[in-house]
């Protein structure tokens, strides 16, 4: 009898289960009877109508193939949701792949199955998981919204994939930590954990917090190191949460964390770094410095953590300096710890004491130029969050900013600041993009990022702008801030779900939040759910200072008919352009002279918003609900006004340089470490570092990391931890040696550490040094 034929192609290849069935049987079996026949019946007719072929049911799981990976997609929606629907939901986990596979008409093999199976088991209940292939196929189906829950390793799989989630009304969003797989970490990163107060004082926090802020400044500068935003990192402060959670949260590969205690005039740093994968500190230290070195320390630590990073992960491009002290007393500065201290916490009263704080450091210190910048930050968030009308908070703020921009002008802040007023008040995106490369150039941080997503979504480049605001996400993963930038973009692509998932998202965050709201209650009006939008602009909480309930209500009405309503909203929002909330105001109007398709009055407001230079007249162009507004001439010439000509941008090369060595030098550096490591064995000193190693090779210490990257495929710990590793082997086999401890001979080896000789001994020879020991003595 011949075996049947086995034929190649490319399928979409589903795999599911029902989430805790065993116990079920086993609880009651009835019970389980009954939900496997009601999965089945859903199964078979779901397939039937979306083409699927089901090859096998095993238990409560089952294996089946689509030719459509859309077909495959909306047959996993449709079960799901019959199996959610009533009162006895099915906890079913649904996995998609596409791929290659060999069918012989019953059975298929092939990498691309295990790889579905893999993707299903680490699910939950109610979700669908979608492989990165599969989520490419639904890129022109705007039906079907997904979200993508991180980069994952998968066993035998050699490079780590990317998993979405489906996100469709009915089916269960798992969030990150729900997920079983091992998500792949970026080797070169860091979060820098708020750094403990130790002190009698409790009121010292204000201390440990501006040294923590500081670090994470400071370690930005290194070129090539993902540093997690202070927002993200002090979203842990005062929380027990073990390292390699933490670690996971954030997607980090390497943790600092450490403790303050102040004495009069003296201090103590404890620092350790945790290496998240293997979860074990693989350095700590701690420096007892007086207050009047507080810039010196600063840089000293900054710098012993930059290059024990280096040692532990590969090449990182560290400067000489990467904290410059600046030009007041080490009293001023604590002082200003102090107001920026409050400043962050957002509260009235908070705001008030940092701001007087900041006031008499102006008194005292009068060309400190982040003094003026904290009390211009006071302003804008008594503004932001409604304690003060926006126009009367940007009036007051605006001379402390114009005054810190001229002491300093290369201060990131400030550079942020003059492209935001390039972008919003000139209109000129040329010198904005110029501010923000200067940015770049100066410190990377999130602000960046953020700022370039916005920028670029008024030009409608929105596949730049994801790309900077996911970028702005894998450095601050808990903000608020990146939540509404990421929706905003969304909504401007027409992708409402998903723009209202990311605003969902934000307010959970932060509840008074309120910026993406008007975003949020339109993406209900695109999405046809206007009732819905009615009670969400209802519900919003009454504030004098804003117009947006008034204004979102007023909007409602527009698209729900309701004439009388609406023109009574809109009478008040005309009578606040003559206020302070112009601009607020205006935007509405727009929106709803729009709704009731009233274009020209649309173009005669705008008109008026260009002619008063009117800031959020930049977002117009990428606004959807103007979208039948957009082939009008006059229209393109108003936004011709606000944007120019097509604009283009350039971002600064901040790669790391490569090219350190031609192949020759290479290989003649490669024969002259080889030799001092055999000759001198340098590795036998517990306290070498890579500098140290450096200058015994007269070699600079980012050349040295550098070579040992490119010529022997290792990081620094690596590189002399392996010759450790051989002399500690060398040491267990000579008599000579057998009156030491295991841990002895490891420190007589070189290691300095019982926790890395431990963790290192295993990963290279896959058994403990005592197991190891016991094998060589016998």
């Amino acid at each position: 009898m011949s075996s049947p034929k086995k034929t190649r192609r490319l399928a979409a290849i589903m795999f599911t289960d029902i989430v805790g069935y065993t116990a079920i049987m086993q609880e009651d079996e009835a019970k389980a009877v009954a939900i496997r026949g009601r999965h089945r019946k859903v199964f078979d007719e779901h397939h039937l109508q979306f083409n699927g072929e089901i090859l096998q049911y095993f238990g409560d799981g089952t294996l089946s193939l689509f030719q459509s990976s859309v077909e495959a997609v909306e047959c996993a929606i449709a079960i799901q949701r019959a199996l959610n629907s009533g009162t006895d939901p099915v906890p079913l986990r649904i996995g998609l792949h596409l791929g290659d596979i060999v069918y012989d008409g019953t059975e298929i093999y092939g990498d691309s199955v295990n790889l579905a199976s893999r993707i299903e088991s680490m699910g939950v209940g109610g979700a669908i998981l979608l492989s990165g292939r599969i989520n490419e196929e639904l890129s022109n189906q705007p039906q079907i919204l997904t979200t993508s829950m991180g980069t994952f390793e998968f066993k035998n799989v050699a490079e780590p994939l990317e998993v979405f989630a489906v996100n469709q009304a009915g089916i269960k969003l798992p969030d990150r930590s729900e997920l079983k797989g091992k998500q792949k970490q970026p080797s070169k990163s860091i979060a820098v954990l708020p750094f403990v107060n130790m002190s009698a004082k409790e009121e010292n926090e204000y201390f440990s917090d501006g040294m923590t802020e500081e670090i994470i400044n400071a370690l930005t500068k290194v070129r090539d190191l993902k540093v997690t935003s202070r927002t993200s990192s002090f979203f842990f402060k005062n929380k027990n949460i073990p390292i390699p959670e933490i670690g996971r949260e954030l997607n980090v590969s390497t943790v600092l964390e450490g403790s303050i205690r102040l004495a009069g005039n003296r201090m103590r740093i404890s620092a350790q770094l945790i290496d998240v994968a293997e979860d074990y500190h693989f350095w700590s230290e701690t420096f007892d410095r007086s207050m009047d070195d507080i810039f010196a320390v600063q840089d000293e630590i900054s710098l012993l953590i930059a290059d024990k990073l280096r040692e532990q992960i590969g090449p990182l491009d560290i400067g000489d300096r990467l904290v410059e002290a600046p030009n007041v007393s080490v009293d001023v500065y604590k002082r200003y710890l102090k107001g920026h201290y409050h400043l962050l916490k957002m509260l009235k009263s908070d705001l008030d004491e940092g701001m007087a704080i900041m006031e008499e450091i102006i008194q005292d210190q009068p060309d400190f130029a982040l003094a003026y910048l904290g009390v211009h930050q006071g302003y804008a968030m008594l503004g932001a969050i409604g304690l003060m009308p926006g126009g009367e908070a940007f009036a007051k703020g605006k001379p402390y900013l114009d005054k810190a921009i001229a002491l300093d002008p290369d201060l990131p802040e400030n550079q942020l600041n003059l492209a935001w007023m390039a972008f919003l008040q000139d209109w000129d995106l040329q010198a904005a993009y110029a501010h923000l490369n200067k940015v770049l150039e100066i410190r990377p941080v999130v602000d960046y990022y953020q700022s370039m997503a916005s920028t670029l979504v008024a030009e409608k480049k929105f596949s730049a702008a994801h790309h900077y605001i996911d970028t702005a996400f894998q450095m601050d993963p808990f903000s608020e801030i990146n939540c509404h930038l990421k929706g905003f973009i969304y909504y401007c692509e027409e992708k409402f779900e998903k723009a209202i998932e990311c605003f969902q998202k934000g307010v959970k965050l932060n509840p008074h939040f309120n910026v993406s709201m008007l975003y949020w209650g339109s993406a209900l009006i695109a999405l046809g759910r206007k009732e819905e939008s009615l009670v969400f602009f209802q519900e919003l909480p009454d504030d004098p200072a804003d117009l947006l309930k008034l204004g979102g209500t007023t909007l409602a009405h527009a698209t729900l008919g309701n004439q009388a309503k609406c023109e009574a909203g809109i009478t008040r929002l005309e009578a606040a352009l003559q206020t302070d909330l112009m601009e607020r105001a205006m935007n509405i109007l727009i929106l709803c002279r729009m709704v009731q398709d009233e274009q020209e009055e649309v173009l005669r407001l705008i008109e008026q918003g260009v002619a008063f230079h009117l800031p959020l007249m930049i977002y117009l162009p990428a606004e959807p609900m103007l979208k039948a507004l957009r082939p009008n001439p006059k229209f393109q010439q108003l936004m011709q006004q606000v944007l120019g000509e097509e604009t283009s941008f350039e971002v600064t090369d901040r790669k790391y340089k490569k090219a350190l060595f031609t192949e020759k030098e290479l290989k003649k550096y490669q024969k002259e470490l080889d030799h001092l490591m055999t000759e001198k064995e340098p590795f036998l000193d517990p306290g070498l570092s890579l500098r140290s190693l450096a200058e015994m090779m007269e070699l600079p210490a980012n050349h040295l990391s550098q070579l040992l990257n490119e010529g022997f495929d290792k990081n620094f710990s690596e590189y002399v931890n392996s010759y450790r590793l051989e002399a500690f082997k060398a040491k267990v086999a000579d008599p000579a040696y057998q009156h030491l401890t295991i841990l002895g001979l490891a420190y007589d080896s070189g290691f300095n550490s019982k926790t890395v000789f431990n963790s290192f001994f295993k990963k290279m020879m896959g058994k403990t040094p005592r197991a190891y020991w016991k094998e060589v003595v016998k």
